[in-house]
C-alpha cells in the first residue's frame, strides 16, 4: 500500500507538530499578505504547498485538505486560519476513526461465562 495514502496512527507528537505547523503557516501568511507585493504572495503560495505536503505526511491524506489548499489562493479567504481549522477537524476525525470499537453488550437473558 502507498505510504502517502495510508493513515498513520496519531501520536501526541504528530498532533502537536501538525497543529504547530498549521498555526505558523497561517500566521506567516497573514504577515505576508499584509506586507503585500508579488514576492510576499509568491512566498505565501510556497508556504501553502509545503503545508499541504507536510500535513499529508504527518496525518495522511484527507479530502478536507483540498478545499483548505484551494481556499488559500483566494483573496480575503486566505487571511483566515484555514490550515489551523482544517488540521483541527482532520485530527478530530482521525482520532474518532482510530478509537477501538467495544463489542456490543450481550442480549438480555444470555448467560455470560466468566
Amino acid at each position: 500500500m502507498n505510504t502517502v495514502i495510508r493513515t498513520p496512527v496519531l501520536s501526541r507528537r504528530r498532533i502537536w507538530t501538525a497543529l504547530g505547523i498549521a498555526v505558523v503557516a497561517d500566521g506567516l501568511q497573514v504577515v505576508l499578505e499584509l506586507a503585500g507585493g508579488p514576492l510576499g504572495y509568491a512566498i505565501a503560495d510556497v508556504i501553502d504547498v509545503v503545508t499541504m505536503v507536510t500535513m499529508t505526511v504527518l496525518l495522511g491524506f484527507h479530502p478536507l485538505f483540498l478545499p483548505a489548499f484551494v481556499a488559500e489562493f483566494m483573496p480575503v479567504i486566505d487571511m483566515l486560519p484555514t490550515w489551523t481549522a482544517c488540521v483541527g477537524v482532520v485530527i478530530a476525525l482521525r482520532r474518532k476513526q482510530q478509537q477501538p470499537v467495544e463489542p456490543p453488550p450481550p442480549p438480555p437473558g444470555d448467560v455470560i461465562d466468566v
